[in-house]
C-alpha cells in the first residue's frame, strides 16, 4: 500500500506548467520514478506518444507505449478546477498513481494524487535528487 508520493520539485513544476500551457485544453503526461516500500518518488515526466488533448479530455494509447518499468502513473489536468478523478479517469487508470492538476495551476496545492480506487494519497514536493548543490562550498 502506498503511504506517500514524493515529487521532485522540477517534476511538480513541469506538471503545473504543462497544465497551464495546455489551458483551456487538458494536458497529459507520463510519470516516471521508483517505488521503495510504501513511497513512490517521481523524478521524471514524459509526453506520451500519440497523446490527444482537447477541451474536457486527454488520452493516449497505453498499448502503443514501449515497455518502461519506471512509469508509475499518469498526470493530467482538469481545466474545470475539479481536484478529484471522474469515473472516466478511474476507468482509464494507468500505473500505480493518478495525478490531477486543477485550474489555476499556480501552486503545489493545485496537485492531487489518487490511487486506482479514487482515494487521495498524501504527497509532498522534495528537492531534486540530482540537483547540483553549492552549499558545501565555503565562501
Amino acid at each position: 500500500m502506498i503511504r506517500c508520493v514524493e515529487f521532485e520539485e522540477s517534476v511538480a513544476d513541469s506538471v503545473l506548467s504543462s497544465a497551464l500551457g495546455a489551458y483551456p485544453n487538458e494536458a497529459i503526461l507520463l510519470l516516471r520514478g521508483k517505488v521503495e516500500r510504501e513511497v513512490i518518488r517521481v523524478n521524471d515526466v514524459l509526453i506520451p506518444p500519440l497523446a490527444t488533448q482537447g477541451r474536457g479530455f486527454s488520452d493516449f494509447r497505453g498499448i502503443m507505449l514501449p515497455m518502461d518499468l519506471k512509469v508509475v502513473g499518469v498526470a493530467h489536468s482538469h481545466p474545470s478546477g475539479a481536484l478529484r478523478p471522474s469515473t472516466h479517469d478511474l476507468n482509464h487508470f494507468y500505473g500505480r498513481i493518478m495525478v490531477i492538476t486543477a485550474y489555476p495551476f499556480q501552486s503545489y496545492n493545485d496537485i492531487g494524487v489518487f490511487n486506482s480506487h479514487g482515494e487521495r494519497l498524501r504527497h509532498e514536493v522534495v528537492p531534486d535528487q540530482n540537483a547540483q548543490r553549492d552549499d558545501h562550498f565555503i565562501q
